[in-house]
C-alpha cells in the first residue's frame, strides 16, 4: 500500500485548507451535536435521552447522518460512565452500531 498516496488523497478531499480552531467557541464540537438533547431519565450506570433530528445535523437526503449517530452514542456512552460515578470514561476504541430505521427531520424523537 502506497501510504504517501493515501495521504495525498486524504489531503485533497480536505481542500489543503487549515482550519483555525482559536476561533470557535470552547467545546464546539460537542455543543453543535448536542443541542436540543433532551434528557429523560438519568440514574446511576443508566442514561435515556431523546431529541428531535435538527436541518444542521442532516445529510444530504434529509436524514440524521450515520456518523452523527455514532458521535451520539460515544458521547451520550461516556455519560453513563459519569453516572456510574467514575471520574473518566476512557477511550471508544471500537464502537457496532445497527441501523433499524431513520431519523428524519422534525419527525418524533429519535431514542439515542
Amino acid at each position: 500500500m502506497d501510504l504517501e498516496a493515501v495521504k495525498r488523497s486524504l489531503e485533497l478531499a480536505g481542500g489543503g485548507v487549515t482550519l483555525l480552531a482559536a476561533g470557535l467557541p470552547e467545546r464546539f464540537f460537542e455543543t453543535f451535536v448536542l443541542h436540543g438533547l433532551s434528557i429523560d431519565l438519568i440514574e446511576r450506570g443508566h442514561v435515556i435521552c431523546s431529541m428531535t433530528a435538527p436541518p444542521r445535523l442532516l445529510n444530504s437526503r434529509g436524514l440524521l447522518h450515520g456518523g452523527l449517530m455514532i458521535t451520539l452514542v460515544d458521547l451520550v456512552g461516556s455519560a453513563v460512565f459519569y453516572s456510574a460515578g467514575l471520574t473518566t470514561s476512557g477511550v471508544s476504541l471500537e464502537i457496532n452500531i445497527s441501523y433499524v430505521d431513520v431519523a428524519y427531520i422534525d419527525v418524533g424523537d429519535s431514542l439515542c
